[in-house]
C-alpha cells in the first residue's frame, strides 16, 4: 500500500461509514491504522490502497446518489413529514408516484429546493426535491418516475419503506426461561435436544408462571459431516435446522396421511435404539444424530414421495418462502456432493443462479426437494411447539435468536451474492473479558448493498426468525448501528467500526415485529455507542442487562429497582459459565488454561472474588442469604434478588437449575474448548436428563425464587 496523503484516505473512511477511531475498553481513544481502512474501504467496492485510488473513489463515492433518478431505498417512519431527491437530466420534466403495497398510487409534490446541476460524466444532472405524505400508512411500497418532455421514460423504481414508530411491548412482567436446545436432552431424544423437549420444557415453565422460553437459534447448518457445532455460525439465517425435529412427531404426521408400512416402523425403531445412547456421552455429538436421524427421515420422506401427499400447510409454507427455500434445498443438494463449504465447490456452481447450477438442480431434484421436505416438516413441529406454550398459558411462548451473521460458505453467502462484503469477517474489538477481541468469521451485510437491494434479504431473514416467535432476541444488535469489519489476514484487534443505517434496520425490524405481532430484544452489552439504548428504548425494543455487569456509579453492584425497565435481565449468559460455576470461578481456569488472559491470573482472580463479595453483600443485606451461604443459596438467592428488579423481563437460565458449573462457550476460542459440545451436567458433573432436571430440587426453589411480584 502506498498512501501518503491520510488526511483525504480518514476523509473516504469517515464518509463512507467507516469510524477512523474508538473509545477502548480500558478508556483510550484507539486510531484505525490506514492499512485497515484501505482494506475495509475496498470491501465496500471502494478501491484505497493508493493515493490516486482513494481520490477516485471519493470522487464515485460523491456521484452514486446522482446516478438514480430515484434512490435505491428510502426508510420513514409514520406520520412523519420527508423529502426524497431525485435526479434528472437538468431540465428535464419528472413526475414521481408512490406505489403502495395494495396497489393505490400517491402522486408526490415537488418543493422549492433549489440544487445547483452536477457534471456528471459530461452531462448536466438537475436535483429536484419530492415531499412524501405524512399519511402513507406502514408497509413496503415503491417510488417510480416517468421523465422527459412527453414523461415517457421510466426510471428505475426505488423501494419506500414506511415503518412504525414502536413495536410490540411484553403484555406484563414476567418471567421465562433461556436455554441452549441441544442441552436438553431426555430420555427419549436422538443424542441432542429436540423440539419435543422444547414443548416439554414450556410446559414445566407454564405451570410456574412463566410466560417464556428462549432458545439459542436453530438455524440450520448443511447436513454434511462435520456439522458446525455453534449455534451462531449457521449456513442459513433464514431456515431451520433438521437435527432438532422429532422423528416420532415426524412419523405420527406421515402416517395421518399414508400408511407407514412395517418394515419403516421396524427401521425406525432400530435407529431410535441406537440414537438414545447418544445422551450418554460427555458431548453433543451433532454428526453422530444425524447419521441416524437423516435415514429415519429420508424413509418417512420416501413414503410421503410415492403416496403423493399433497398437505394445505405445506403449500402454503413453501409458497411463502418461495424462491429462497428452493435455492436452500439446491444448496444442501450440492453440498452432499461438494461440500459444505461453497468457496471449495467448483468455479461453475458459485453462483446460486448460473446455468451449471440449474443443470444441477435438474439432476438432483429428489435431493434437493427433501430438503425442502424437511424445512416444511420443521415448520409444522415449531407451529405446534409454539401453539402449545400459548395454550399453556405462557403469553409470549417461544423466543428465537438470530445470530449476527453467517458461514462465509454457507447458503445465504452463496445465495445473496453481493449483498455481503468479501475479504472480511465481523467480530469486536478487545474487552475486558475478550482481551484479545474476537474474530467469528462471519461476513457482513454491505450496508450500501442492502440500500440498493430494497433491503429484501434482510426483510425476509426478520420474517423467518419471526415466524411461531412471541418474540425474537436480537444478538449483538449493536450491529445495527456499528460493526466491527476485520480484514482477513489481521488479528481481530485490528478492525475497524462500520456505520449501518439504523434508522433503516430498526425500523424495517419494528415494521416485521408489529406485523408478527412479536416483542424485540436488543441484546446490547459491550462496547455500546452512545446513541443505541435510547434508540432501541424510543422504539419500544428491550435491552439485555446481566447482572453481573450491572453496577452503580459508586462501584457497588446495581440496586434491582435501579436496573432499566426496557430489558431482559438475567444472572448470567451464554458467554459465561452457569452461575454456580462463575462463583468458583470456572471461566478463569479456563482462560488461564487456554492462555487468554492478558495480564495476571492472581490479579483477575482478585478482581473477579472482590466482584463475587460485592454482590454476596448485596445479597446479605437484602436479607436472602447468611454468613456463610452455600454455593446453591447464593444462586437461589441471585434469581431471587434479579426477580425483583424493574426489568420488564426476567431470564432463567435452564444451566443453572441443573447446578451445572461447566460453559457452553468460551469466547476468543474455536477447537481449544468443546464450544457448544457441552451437555448438561448437575453440581457433581453428572449428566442430567431433561426428566431429571425438571424433577430436581434446585430446579422448584430457583423456580420458585424467580416468580415476578407487582
Amino acid at each position: 500500500m502506498s498512501i501518503t496523503n491520510l488526511t483525504a484516505i480518514r476523509d473516504l473512511a469517515t464518509n463512507a461509514g467507516l469510524e477512523v477511531e474508538y473509545w477502548g475498553w480500558r478508556g483510550e481513544k484507539e486510531q484505525v491504522a490506514p492499512e485497515t481502512l484501505a482494506a475495509v474501504l475496498g470491501a465496500l467496492g471502494l478501491p484505497a490502497s493508493t493515493d490516486d485510488e482513494v481520490a477516485a473513489s471519493a470522487r464515485e463515492f460523491e456521484n452514486r446518489p446522482w446516478r438514480r433518478v430515484v434512490p435505491s431505498c428510502t426508510t420513514v417512519r409514520e406520520g412523519s413529514d420527508a423529502t426524497i431527491f431525485v435526479h434528472v437530466p437538468h431540465g428535464s420534466d419528472v413526475q414521481v408516484d408512490a406505489l403502495l403495497e395494495d396497489g393505490s398510487t400517491r402522486r408526490l409534490q415537488q418543493v422549492e429546493n433549489w440544487v445547483d446541476p452536477k457534471d456528471l460524466d459530461g452531462a448536466l444532472i438537475g436535483r429536484a426535491t419530492f415531499a412524501l405524505p405524512a399519511d402513507l400508512p406502514t408497509g413496503w411500497h415503491e417510488v417510480v418516475a416517468k421523465v422527459g418532455d412527453d414523461l415517457s421514460e421510466h426510471a428505475p423504481a426505488g423501494t419506500l419503506i414506511v415503518v412504525p414508530t414502536s413495536t410490540p411491548w411484553p403484555a406484563e412482567r414476567s418471567w421465562g426461561l433461556f436455554t441452549q436446545l441441544y442441552q436438553l436432552r431426555s430420555t427419549t431424544s436422538w443424542g441432542i435436544g429436540d423440539l419435543r423437549d422444547l414443548a416439554a420444557l414450556t410446559t414445566w415453565g407454564a405451570e410456574r408462571d412463566a410466560d417464556f422460553v428462549l432458545v439459542n437459534p436453530l438455524n440450520a447448518n448443511p447436513p454434511v459431516s462435520p456439522i458446525e457445532p455453534s449455534p451462531y455460525l449457521p449456513t442459513s439465517r433464514q431456515f431451520g435446522d433438521p437435527l432438532i425435529l422429532t422423528v416420532d412427531w415426524a412419523a405420527a404426521f406421515v402416517a395421518q396421511r399414508t400408511e407407514v408400512p412395517v418394515d419403516t416402523v421396524e427401521l425406525l425403531s432400530r435407529l431410535a435404539g441406537e440414537a438414545i445412547l447418544g445422551n450418554r456421552v460427555d458431548s453433543i455429538d451433532r454428526d453422530a444424530a444425524w447419521a441416524l436421524k437423516e435415514p429415519a427421515l429420508r424413509a418417512l420422506f420416501d413414503l410421503w414421495q410415492s403416496a403423493n401427499v399433497i398437505d394445505d400447510d405445506f403449500t402454503e409454507f413453501r409458497k411463502e418462502a418461495g424462491e429462497p427455500l428452493e435455492r436452500f434445498g439446491v444448496f444442501c443438494a450440492i453440498s452432499r456432493v461438494h461440500g459444505r463449504d461453497a468457496r471449495g465447490w467448483p468455479t461453475e456452481l458459485a453462483t446460486a443462479n448460473g446455468a451449471d447450477v440449474l443443470e444441477f438442480a435438474a439432476a438432483h431434484a429428489e435431493d434437493a426437494e427433501f430438503y425442502v421436505w424437511l424445512q416444511c416438516l420443521l415448520e409444522a413441529q415449531a407451529k405446534q411447539v409454539q401453539s402449545e406454550a400459548r395454550s399453556a398459558g405462557m403469553s409470549i411462548g417461544i423466543v428465537h435468536d438470530l445470530p449476527v451473521g453467517v458461514h462465509a460458505g454457507g447458503a445465504d453467502a452463496w445465495s445473496f451474492g453481493s449483498a455481503m462484503a468479501r475479504g472480511v469477517t465481523v467480530g469486536v474489538p478487545a474487552d475486558q473479558y475478550n482481551q484479545f477481541g474476537q474474530n467469528w468469521s462471519q461476513p457482513p451485510w454491505r450496508p450500501d448493498m442492502l440500500a440498493e437491494l430494497g433491503y429484501a434479504p434482510y426483510r425476509d431473514m426478520l420474517r423467518a426468525v419471526f415466524r411461531n416467535a412471541g418474540a425474537v432476541r436480537i444478538d449483538h444488535i449493536l450491529g445495527f448501528f456499528r460493526l466491527w469489519w476485520i480484514p482477513e489476514g489481521n488479528t481481530a484487534k485490528d478492525g475497524c467500526f462500520v456505520r449501518t443505517d439504523a434508522e433503516a434496520m430498526l425500523g424495517i425490524l419494528a415494521l416485521e415485529a408489529e406485523r408478527a405481532g412479536a416483542v424485540v430484544i436488543g441484546e446490547d452489552l459491550g462496547t455500546v455507542p452512545p446513541e443505541a439504548r435510547d434508540a432501541l428504548a424510543e422504539r419500544g425494543m428491550l435491552g439485555a442487562s446481566v447482572l453481573w455487569f450491572e453496577w452503580s456509579d459508586d462501584g457497588v453492584p446495581l440496586a434491582p429497582e435501579d436496573y432499566r425497565r426496557a430489558c431482559l435481565a438475567t444472572v448470567t449468559t451464554h458467554d459465561l459459565p452457569p452461575t454456580a460455576g462463575f462463583l468458583a470461578l470456572e471461566h478463569l481456569d479456563v482462560r488461564e488454561r487456554l492462555g487468554l488472559l492478558e495480564g495476571s491470573v492472581d490479579q483477575a482472580r482478585a478482581e473477579e472474588t472482590e466482584t463475587i463479595s460485592k454482590v454476596v453483600e448485596r445479597l446479605r443485606r437484602a436479607g436472602l442469604v447468611g454468613e456463610e451461604p452455600s454455593n446453591e443459596d447464593v444462586v437461589v438467592a441471585l434469581h431471587e434478588y434479579l426477580s425483583g428488579s424493574a426489568a420488564q423481563l426476567f431470564g432463567v437460565g435452564v444451566s443453572d437449575l441443573a447446578g451445572d458449573r461447566r460453559g457452553v462457550n468460551q469466547p476468543g476460542t474455536a477447537d481449544e474448548y468443546p464450544n457448544w459440545r457441552v451437555p448438561m451436567t448437575d453440581a457433581e458433573g453428572r449428566l442430567v436428563s431433561l426428566e431429571e432436571l425438571l424433577g430436581s430440587p434446585l430446579a422448584a426453589r430457583i423456580a420458585a425464587a424467580s416468580g415476578r411480584t407487582e
